[in-house]
């Protein structure tokens, strides 16, 4: 496959992709408003946020391939560099208060959607670090940031 044809492939695929974003938006919205159960009600908007979330990703992807070129150089990194460090130590922080809050429900019956909720939350964050964690990569490959 040509560069030119992977390109068009990834442009077809963000495409179809945010029409099913689109579909989870709305289908978490019925959810929502089909639910009075807060458990329900906050996993389904999370679920929603994602999803929009998504779809700015997929249409920046396309656009990059299709009219916008984008870059990211060392200097961009370089001017919030020091704000993104500090962030990164916030991310680690809720890791470790996500962890043990765990840790403290460990086997504790009557807590399982407390788990159920602690256990997102930790994957969101470990998710949030390894995103910081992949954008210090970037970084290192950079001159002269690196």
């Amino acid at each position: 496959m040509s560069v030119k044809e992977a390109q068009e492939k990834i442009v077809a695929n963000m495409s179809k992709w945010q029409k099913i974003e689109q579909a989870s938006i709305q289908s978490t919205g019925k959810i929502m408003e089909a639910t009075d159960n807060p458990v329900i009600a906050i996993v389904a908007e999370i679920i929603q946020r994602d999803s929009e979330n998504h779809k700015r990703v997929q249409a920046l992807i396309q656009s990059t391939l299709e009219s916008q070129a984008v870059a990211l150089s060392p200097d961009d990194l370089g001017k919030v560099w020091n704000l993104i460090e500090k962030h990164i130590a916030i991310e680690k922080e809720t890791v470790e208060l996500a962890k043990d809050s765990l840790s403290a429900i460990e086997g504790k019956k009557g807590m399982q959607i407390q788990q159920y909720l602690l256990e997102y939350l930790l994957r969101d964050e470990e998710k949030h670090d390894a995103v910081l964690a992949n954008l210090e990569a970037i970084k290192k490959n950079m001159y002269p940031y690196g």
